[in-house]
């Protein structure tokens, strides 16, 4: 889970909302109009042109006013027969369908539009919103410049082109549209911050900065820009101005959900554990995120720190493996606390290896679990418990004391046996593809550590799963080593592979909280834009893993060569001392 950017709407020109319910008296009015209107709608002779179209649409306002939708679309859509070019009676039947979310039939009506005033450029740029809207994004941008063409000087219609370009990932011609937008009007919030938004996502962050600034001078109230000015901040590694601008964010908008999340994971990198904890429990009232539908899952019986003596606790995975190891540490403090009970929702691959940890009296899949869920007198997640536990920064429990099956030991131990004598180093280069921030964090290929292979007597052990296997089993040239990652079933697995290395080196996986938890020495190698927020800031060890442990951070996001440098003289001068430890 990850902060996001927020980004200001498009504007079109049907937002007009549908009257809300109307007083008695005023409701009469409409009554009697429609009352008065109706006999003329089956006059002899007929109404037509002009004449009629007017009557329909007052016949359809007083429809409207009184809360009878189908009549008043009804009503309009005669308007619009009568008289196919009248602008009113189209832009009148707009917010009725929108209401209802019928963007399809925005659609059309807008193309009856345009062909009735093809050179009406207003219908062009909404039509293009509706498009948009419906994830048909060439043809929104189309129907933008189509509109811009019959209007050069339409700066919603350039800010809707802008739009359209940033879903479409096409940065530079978004950023594009939206300078001409803000040449034309220059003092418009949404131009402004929706430019910052541009600028944030091609990592031009003093431009973003810039923008966002603009844009908050025209609108001081606005907690979206601030919270979007703090996402920068912080990548900018201005993070006490990141955190005032998250928190006046909150003070505009209280219970912002993504100010409240990231100044949540700010403040737990910066180890104020107390208040980043309290805070993050926000994440259960995020709409879209797991943890959300986690709660209306489970239900109200969600634990908050209350006494637990002689109570049942289901514990359930709602986050990555590597987040279940890290936190796994927090079981057995359940039962120092009293816990009757303490049951794991998890994962398959989490399920070997955790019914051997201290502390888990029971281990089930999730669909099992839930089904047997009356049966506990409480739930909780795993990265609640610092909270409800009561960690601080200086008093993080001991990690997870895991310790790989022997049989399993033994079962890997001829497949490892197959390296020359040396040192075993175990990599990791690539994590989960579906990862937010797994473009910056995986490596491009096993070739970027190609100099570790220049450190006599290394050997090397391939972990990797999922992508980067490919790499493993056909590596390149000069870099020679065993690849077990395909022969890996789970966790289990690993750890007894882990067991009989020397030295982990990785990116930021679960295996690097697997290896410490085993006692085995990592070097986890970090990314410069967005890492993870429990390895906290500017640090090269990790309080959760003290002694095992080595953060290598990226100097720039320009590659990798400078932390493998740095790994690659750790390798050297460690093996002189004989010990990998942190």
């Amino acid at each position: 889970m990850t902060s996001s950017t927020t980004h200001a709407p498009a504007p079109d020109s049907s937002e007009t909302p549908v009257p809300p319910g109307l007083a008695p008296e005023l409701a009469r009015k409409f009554a009697d109009a429609l009352a008065l209107v109706k006999p003329t709608l089956d006059a002899e002779p007929p109404l037509a042109g002009d004449d009629l179209a007017r009557a329909l649409n007052t016949a359809a306002v007083c429809s409207l006013g009184l809360g009878r939708f189908a009549d008043a679309e009804a009503y309009w859509r005669r308007a619009i027969d009568a008289k196919p070019d009248a602008v009113e009676a189209y832009y009148s039947l707009l917010p009725v369908l929108k209401k209802d979310g019928r963007q399809p039939d925005m659609e059309a009506l807008l193309r009856r539009l345009i062909d009735a005033r093809p050179d009406y450029a207003e219908a062009h740029n909404d039509l293009g919103v509706v498009l948009a809207n419906l994830d048909r994004l060439p043809e929104a941008q189309a129907s933008y410049r189509r509109a811009l063409a019959l209007r050069p000087d339409y700066p919603e219609a350039c800010y809707n082109l802008g739009n359209a370009f940033k879903l479409g990932r096409r940065l530079p011609e978004a950023e594009a549209a939206y300078r001409q937008a803000l040449a034309l009007s220059p003092h418009r919030y949404e131009f402004h911050h929706n430019l910052g938004t541009v600028l944030q996502m091609q990592e031009r962050l003093p431009d973003a900065v810039e923008s966002y600034r603009f844009a908050l001078a025209l609108r001081p109230d606005a907690a979206d820009t601030h919270c979007n000015l703090g996402h920068v901040l912080k990548a900018l590694e201005r993070l006490s101005d990141a955190e005032a601008a998250y928190r006046q964010a909150l003070a505009l908008q209280p219970g912002h959900g993504n100010a409240t999340f990231s100044l949540a994971v700010l403040l737990i990198s910066l180890g104020r554990f107390q208040e980043g904890w309290r805070l993050y429990e926000a994440r259960y009232q995020r709409p879209g995120y797991i943890h959300h539908r986690t709660r209306a899952l489970l239900g109200e019986k969600h634990w908050r720190g209350d006494p637990l003596t002689g109570r049942s606790i289901l514990v359930w995975q709602e986050d990555g493996l590597g987040d279940m190891i890290q936190f796994g540490r927090y079981f057995r403090l359940l039962k120092v606390y009293g816990a009757k009970r303490v049951t794991f929702a998890c994962t398959r691959a989490l399920h070997r290896l955790f019914r051997a940890v201290d502390g888990v009296d029971e281990v089930l899949g999730h669909e099992e679990a839930r089904a047997r869920l009356a049966g506990y007198d409480c739930w909780t997640s795993p990265l609640s418990l610092p909270l409800h536990l009561l960690t601080t920064a200086d008093a993080i429990p001991p990690a997870l004391p895991l310790r790989a099956g022997r049989d399993l030991v033994e079962r890997w131990r001829p497949r490892l046996a197959a390296l020359p004598h040396g040192r075993r180093i175990g990599l990791v280069w690539k994590g989960n593809p579906k990862h937010h921030n797994d473009a910056h964090r995986s490596l491009p290929s096993l070739a970027t550590l190609a100099p570790l292979w220049r450190v006599p007597g290394l050997h090397f052990v391939s972990l990797q799963k999922g992508p980067g296997e490919d790499e493993a089993q056909s590596p390149p040239a000069g870099q020679p080593l065993l690849h077990l990652g395909a022969e890996v079933e789970d966790l289990a697995d690993s750890a007894a592979v882990l067991d009989q290395l020397d030295l982990v080196i990785c990116v930021d996986t679960a295996v690097a909280h697997l290896a410490a938890s085993l006692g085995k020495p990592c070097w986890v190698m970090l990314p410069k834009k967005d890492p993870d927020w429990r390895w906290m800031h500017g640090r090269a060890d990790s309080p959760w893993y003290p002694g095992v442990m080595r953060l290598f951070r990226q100097s720039s996001t320009a590659g990798w060569d400078d932390v493998v440098e740095q790994i690659r003289l750790g390798c050297e001068a460690v093996w002189g001392t004989g010990t990998a430890g942190a």
